[in-house]
């Protein structure tokens, strides 16, 4: 028997962490599990894209702005009753992503872990790797990866089975 305590989302806010989360939701509510959704700021100084973007300075100034935003969207993104029936955690966390990611979810006793993959091109993945690939291979849960353009499994109308039978009453 599976017993999922705590799902861990990992959101960078794309399509593929809104799949992630889609995914992440259905779960904690299937197993009645609390869900953590965590967003990681990069360090700006190892970041090029957040060091470089023309409205971010690098300081504690800019940092607070990022970390604002951040929990803004994660509150847009988890439904107040998503937050009650699933005494949602929402984290933002400022770090190395994959750091972050494995560091919190060995902290908080994470069960799977969900993330979005977007599927780089092979020259960008040379460069910068895969923030979900690095988590898969050093987690020390399950890790689940979620393309936003696959089959979707999640349907908002789905009721949850009951059982009429026992499992030995399957097979007699």
């Amino acid at each position: 028997m599976i017993a999922l305590k705590n799902v861990l989302v990992a959101t960078d806010f794309s399509e593929a962490s809104e799949s992630a989360l889609r995914y992440g939701r259905a779960l904690a509510h299937a197993f009645g599990a609390t869900l953590h959704v965590v967003h990681v700021i990069p360090d700006p100084l190892l970041s090029f894209s957040w060091a470089g973007s023309p409205e971010a300075g690098i300081g504690t100034g800019a940092h607070h702005v990022w970390v604002a935003e951040a929990r803004n969207r994660l509150d847009v993104l988890v439904s107040p009753r998503d937050r009650a029936s699933l005494h949602a955690q929402l984290v933002v966390l400022s770090g190395e992503p994959v750091r972050q990611i494995i560091e919190y979810a060995m902290k908080h006793d994470i069960g799977l872990a969900v993330l979005g993959t977007r599927g780089k091109g092979p020259v960008e993945h040379l460069l910068l790797g895969s923030v979900a690939e690095r988590v898969v291979r050093f987690a020390t849960c399950p890790v689940l990866t979620v393309r936003p353009d696959q089959h979707e499994f999640v349907h908002e109308t789905v009721v949850p089975a009951t059982r009429t039978t026992s499992p030995s009453e399957a097979f007699a």
